[in-house]
């Protein structure tokens, strides 16, 4: 399909505060865990449909993919092949906000 993939903002910081969380502990597995994060997004390119629904929006165009304890929020945009990852959100947080 050839979708891009990007990032909100609020992605990028999401992200760089786990890095920075997981670091405190083991600075190694924090910078390995944060490329898990990112790549686990790879196959939005050829599948932007491949995540769930997110159940609180049960919008089809906002899903998710999951990297236990994190939730991988995306929004995808079709007349743009486009899908924006949009949180990075711990599953211990609750229901998600964006």
């Amino acid at each position: 399909m050839g979708y891009t993939v990007g990032f909100a903002p609020e992605a990028l910081d999401d992200l760089e505060a786990v890095v920075r969380e997981i670091a405190k502990d083991n600075p190694e597995r924090a910078e390995s865990f944060g490329y898990e994060l990112v790549g686990k997004t790879d196959r939005l390119e050829n599948f932007p449909r491949s995540g769930n629904v997110v159940p609180e929006f049960g919008d089809d165009l906002i899903r998710e993919l999951h990297l236990k304890p994190y939730r991988i929020i995306y929004q995808i945009f079709d007349n743009r092949s486009l899908a924006v990852i949009l949180r990075y959100w711990h599953s211990a947080r609750g229901y998600i906000k964006i």
